[in-house]
């Protein structure tokens, strides 16, 4: 069989073949017949017996690969280097502005205007992935990013902050704020062909349950969790709306209890942490605290958000419950966190933090 775009298989594939004909070789010099080379590497007999016929006229050489089938490739190795370039630089910088999806069709229109050639969909879906490329879920970015501030932030803030844990011996904590409502996030479940599985979840009320943590790190000792919970009934009079900022001065007296040391703290610039009454409480424990405020609109900075997703996840489909019962799950999946070290360092790793900075 002839292939159109470059063979059937990859030169890893044809590589293992050519070992597995190589070894049914040395079995035929040590007398073994095709049937029995056949069994002894799991292959048909009929392959076995044309590699017995092929090299008893040629011997080894004639088992050896020629190559791969059907014609070259027309994708030229440079025009795989243009292409991977070009697929970095977004669908917005080539003309798709409406939204900032990669598609099989554009990438063939893209290819056609700069080489003149069409390559079809099955093909530029295996041209993609020999380039290492494949389908993924993007992680979104605020229009409002300013790269250059988190670089900065990267190079110069996280520099002090990495100065001032050696300096003091100090705890690096990130700390964010959540919440969740009693519709659960969706997450992926087996179902039929054809069929999406339908999951009752609750449509009634206003409650949910607020979450603020921190990733506690430090070098020598293992990375802690602590986290406050704050439970919403709907219509319920006499109950916080959500954190404020004598709720975060208590977690951090609590943390600080804790870890028994100095602490560095790492957070994002809401209002509540920067307000003339949270700059009061975090005066007042200047002498064991230093701040350090994370860019606008990087997210992706603060191993918190880690912890958050991962308890989404564990919430994902949840069956329709009350709020208490919602409020003693994530009680649960964040107990759990407590005694996974391994999982938090994962949280941290994947903002590229090191966990002392340098």
């Amino acid at each position: 069989m002839r292939y159109p775009d470059g063979g059937g298989l990859t030169g890893g594939q044809r590589a293992q073949r050519q070992r597995v004909r190589f070894q049914a070789a040395e079995m035929f010099a040590a007398g073994l017949n095709p049937p029995q080379v056949a069994r002894a590497l799991r292959v048909s007999r009929k392959s076995a017996c044309a590699w017995h016929a092929s090299w008893r006229e040629g011997g080894m050489d004639a088992l050896r690969s020629k190559g791969p089938s059907g014609v070259a490739s027309r994708m030229r190795p440079s025009w795989r280097a243009w292409l991977a370039r070009t697929l970095d630089e977004g669908p917005a910088a080539h003309g798709w502005v409406e939204d900032q999806r990669w598609t099989l069709a554009r990438i063939s229109v893209l290819v056609a205007r700069r080489f003149h050639v069409r390559f079809s969909r099955p093909q530029l879906s295996r041209i993609l992935r020999e380039m290492g490329f494949s389908v993924q879920v993007p992680v979104h970015r605020a229009a409002e990013r300013d790269e250059k501030q988190v670089a900065r932030w990267r190079e110069e803030t996280w520099a002090r902050g990495g100065k001032t844990v050696r300096e003091q011996g100090a705890w690096l904590v990130f700390e964010d704020e959540s919440g969740q409502s009693l519709c659960p996030p969706k997450a992926r479940t087996w179902s039929r062909f054809g069929c999406s599985r339908q999951v009752r979840v609750s449509g009634k009320g206003s409650g949910r349950i607020s979450l603020a943590g921190m990733v506690c790190a430090r070098a020598g000792e293992q990375t802690r969790l602590i986290y406050r919970l704050l439970v919403h009934h709907s219509g319920r009079r006499g109950e916080k709306p959500g954190f404020r900022e004598g709720d975060f001065a208590q977690l951090l007296d609590a943390a600080h209890q804790q870890l028994g040391g100095n602490i560095v703290l790492v957070w994002d610039n809401s209002s509540h942490h920067k307000d003339a009454l949270m700059r009061e409480l975090l005066a007042a424990r200047d002498r064991w605290l230093t701040v350090f405020r994370l860019p606008a609109y990087a997210p992706d900075l603060n191993p918190a958000e880690g912890v958050w997703a991962n308890l989404k996840n564990d919430l994902g489909n949840l069956a329709a419950c009350t709020i208490d019962a919602l409020a003693e799950l994530a009680r649960t999946r964040l107990k759990k966190m407590q005694y996974r070290p391994e999982l938090l360092d994962g949280f941290i790793a994947e903002t590229g933090h090191t966990l002392a900075p340098p």
